[in-house]
């Protein structure tokens, strides 16, 4: 959480320090690299909390299908122009629940460690399909669990996996990459993230002819509310509209504050709880969003946003946090449909955040 919260000051200075900065001089050099280094600590972070299954999630119900899609583009920057990209979906998909952004993660992994893995010219198939697993594969595939899944396929005809490493590929800090190309995380995020939405991985490979990764994550039961990913979006900015923000680290709620008003917006900030009630009602009329932390010495702020919503119903919610999913549901806890924002955040995702929210 304190490491968390410090990556969020270091990027949001940075961010904000690179709008004066003039273009192409030797301090715009130095603060993309520190911004950089900053993203680079937070997804090391995030591996690091999936493969221990307590990443902060805000599970969706998503088409799978319509999750990869709005990705591609993304992918086929990502593995370059010698190797093709192809798409099979099945039609008729049933939807998972799951945070969109594992998603990414999965496929963004996936799709470096093929790239690799083929040298040259080659090509990587993503695939979709829903699959039936019965008792009898269960008894020969230890860990699975009988039901209908919907399962996501990533295959390349890449130099493939040597069986000596096949059962030590999700091990945390495993890698046959040279010193300095890979940190052996990429697998065992993948592993944890799977583990943590209750499904399961398998994989096939053979020196030479290449390796497919099948994940298989439950289908949703329910009705649908399809999430479609949209990628490349312009950053929105406020109308003046007023902001509660409640964080108690000073340096974070300094920062959040001159980011809120370089996005348009006005600001009350508060590191308590107990004034954030009181602000909360001395401004009832004009007060639009509440943006608070969840775990907080004085109330955690789902409880906080309850009892300011008492006296003002039509109050937005946004909750943010650092802290891990296994603590977040002992002291506070995201029911589904609440809009949450993982420390540390980029300008651009509380600005998307807020306009979507002021939007519904």
């Amino acid at each position: 959480h304190d490491f968390n919260n410090m990556l969020s000051v270091i990027l949001g200075n940075a961010e904000m320090a690179l709008e004066y900065a003039n273009k192409d001089s030797s301090m715009q050099r130095e603060l993309e690299e520190i911004k950089a280094a900053a993203l680079r600590s937070a997804d090391l972070t995030r591996q690091l909390l999936a493969f221990a299954r307590k990443q902060t999630i805000a599970p969706k119900v998503v088409n799978l299908n319509l999750t990869i899609e709005g990705m591609l583009k993304m992918l086929r920057r990502l593995i370059g122009e010698d190797i093709q990209l192809a798409w099979l979906p099945e039609t008729g998909l049933a939807s998972i629940f799951i945070d969109p952004s594992q998603i990414d993660q999965i496929l963004a992994n996936l799709c470096v460690n093929a790239r690799d893995a083929i040298r040259g010219v080659g090509k990587i198939i993503i695939e979709t399909a829903t699959v039936s697993i019965n008792v009898d594969y269960c008894n020969d595939n230890p860990g699975f669990v009988p039901g209908k899944y919907t399962m996501l396929a990533l295959s390349d005809s890449g130099s493939g996996i040597p069986k000596k490493h096949l059962n030590h590929i999700f091990e945390p800090f495993f890698t046959t990459k040279k010193q300095g190309e890979g940190t052996g995380l990429g697998l065992a995020m993948i592993y944890g993230i799977v583990k943590q939405n209750n499904g399961f991985i398998k994989v096939y490979s053979e020196p030479a002819q290449g390796t497919t990764f099948r994940i298989y994550l439950p289908q949703y039961i329910g009705k649908a509310e399809e999430v479609a990913r949209t990628q490349d979006l312009i950053i929105p900015q406020g109308q003046g509209e007023l902001v509660l923000l409640v964080e108690d680290e000073t340096v974070l709620m300094e920062m959040n504050s001159r980011m809120l008003e370089r996005l348009g917006y006005r600001v009350l900030a508060t590191g308590s709880a107990h004034q954030a009630i009181l602000l909360a009602e001395e401004h009832k009329e004009q007060l639009q969003i509440l943006l608070t932390d969840i775990i907080m010495p004085e109330m955690n702020g789902h409880d906080l946003a309850k009892t300011i919503c008492r006296t003002n119903p039509t109050l937005k919610c946004l909750f943010m946090s650092g802290y891990t999913a296994n603590v977040i549901a002992q002291q506070g806890f995201l029911p589904e449909g609440t809009h949450f924002l993982q420390k540390p955040f980029m300008k651009k995702d509380l600005a998307i955040k807020l306009h979507q929210i002021l939007g519904e």
